[in-house]
């Protein structure tokens, strides 16, 4: 349980710096607070692993700042649109969620405003710590169907064409609950007008590029990574349903 914030209390200075971050006037935290009450949030609660002027928050990113809000309906996350982000609103990126959620993909969008964006709160552990913890002891069934869950959550984005952008980085972009459900967050760099490469991106992170990828291999029993090399050269010139289970075959999942 983090530092809960009523709605009216969060001008003050503190927490406005947060509401505005990085730089806020008086007239930017009123804008904000309006616009905040539009999506119903009774208050604002200070918790998470990062840390921004002394206060923990969910996440912080280039483009926002997340936190946890606490609404009529409910507990949500709120990402905060930055007051240097290099973009004028939340609006492209509701967008890009919204459509992840049109074939289960990502937390659930709930509502948005030109500052604020404001879906389903993932409470969980991000991929690398909670694969270290599970290959601790030793249930590889759990890393499988996770594996397994993410790599089909990207085919289903490749078919509809929106390319996430940062699945090869994926680190920051990957929870798992208490349930052992996998979620991919942050659309805030998503498009329909790259290719869509996030079976090849997440194949790449959880199998060849990232902290976890010797991990997985040991817990998966081995890899050939010069095949799936291969077969995801074959995947790109060919993005067909059994292309696709070639790759799941040679991941082991």
């Amino acid at each position: 349980m983090g530092e809960l914030v009523p709605l009216d209390r969060l001008r003050e200075a503190k927490y406005a710096q947060i509401i505005c971050y990085p730089r806020y006037s008086g007239e930017e935290i009123e804008r904000r607070l309006d616009e905040m009450k539009t999506l119903s949030i009774d208050a604002v609660e200070f918790a998470g692993a990062s840390i921004i002027f002394n206060l923990p928050v969910l996440g912080k990113g280039y483009v926002g700042v997340v936190v946890l809000a606490h609404t009529k309906s409910g507990t949500v996350a709120l990402k905060i649109r930055r007051t240097d982000a290099d973009r004028s609103g939340m609006i492209r990126e509701a967008e890009m969620l919204q459509m992840a959620n049109s074939v289960n993909v990502g937390p659930k969008l709930i509502d948005f405003t030109e500052n604020f964006l404001t879906m389903e709160f993932v409470d969980g552990t991000l991929l690398p710590k909670w694969v270290r913890k599970v290959l601790e002891t030793t249930v590889t069934a759990k890393i499988r169907k996770v594996v397994r869950d993410l790599m089909e959550q990207s085919w289903r984005l490749d078919e509809i064409g929106l390319d996430h952008g940062e699945l090869s980085r994926a680190s920051k972009h990957i929870m798992v609950d208490s349930e052992d459900k996998a979620y991919i967050l942050d659309f805030e760099t998503a498009s329909l007008n790259r290719k869509a490469s996030n079976v090849t991106s997440i194949c790449q992170y959880l199998f060849m590029r990232s902290e976890i990828a010797e991990t997985l291999e040991r817990g998966l029993n081995g890899i050939i990574r010069d095949d799936l090399r291969t077969a995801l050269r074959i995947y790109k010139k060919d993005r067909s349903r059994e292309k696709f289970e070639e790759i799941l075959v040679i991941c082991r999942v």
